[in-house]
């Protein structure tokens, strides 16, 4: 398993304990105590999967993203955020579309690694698809339009289970907010339309001799 994950954490003990994790799963691994240590190695590395901490002083987890997104040498890097803090529901508005997944701390070893399979098991079958689409002469704008929506409802999903679960909304009786009543409702509408959309392009493909 020749693959390299940047571990970004400004604490050296969280990064040692994923880094040890990783390891014994045949990963490689590369530490980046803060934001602005992770920028500077990818200037000269390119892992496969960026473990990437929201919380983080001076510059956090989000902004980290942010710039890694805005460099088109590093934008594809596939990103797996992860923090205690509780992600907002503007967050994950804003954020979603340049996340490859999300976990909470404190994460079991199990989880991580589920977590981290599933993105470059998902990367490498749309790969394979993307392929296949090409083979058929599919217009290239439907086929990343079909990768972007691969990733997005899944990316969705797992934050719509997080956001949920963190306001309560599975417990009877729990009061929530209104607000956040009518942001999950959306999040919930923008999965409804991502995957009827994708049914669509399924069904394009499944034609497409």
């Amino acid at each position: 398993m020749d693959l390299t994950i940047l571990i970004v954490d400004d604490s050296s003990f969280i990064v040692d304990g994923l880094a040890a994790i990783l390891k014994r799963k045949g990963y490689t691994t590369l530490a980046a105590h803060g934001g602005d240590e992770c920028i500077r190695i990818l200037q000269t590395v390119k892992p496969d999967l960026i473990l990437l901490d929201i919380m983080m002083e001076p510059m956090d987890g989000w902004e980290t993203l942010g710039k890694i997104k805005e460099n088109s040498v590093t934008k594809e890097i596939p990103v797996l955020m992860f923090s205690a803090k509780k992600i907002t529901l503007a967050e994950a508005q804003e954020h979603s579309m340049n996340l490859d997944d999300f976990v909470s701390k404190p994460v079991s070893p199990s989880q991580l690694l589920d977590s981290i399979q599933r993105i470059f098991s998902r990367r490498n079958d749309v790969k394979g698809e993307v392929l296949v689409a090409q083979s058929k002469g599919i217009d290239p704008v439907v086929i990343d339009e079909y990768s972007a929506l691969r990733k997005s409802v899944e990316v969705d999903k797992n934050l719509l289970v997080v956001l949920r679960s963190s306001r309560g909304m599975d417990i009877p009786g729990r009061d929530v907010l209104p607000e956040d009543v009518d942001a999950i409702r959306k999040l919930e509408d923008k999965i409804s339309t991502s995957e009827r959309r994708l049914r669509e392009i399924n069904e394009l493909l499944a034609k497409t001799a």
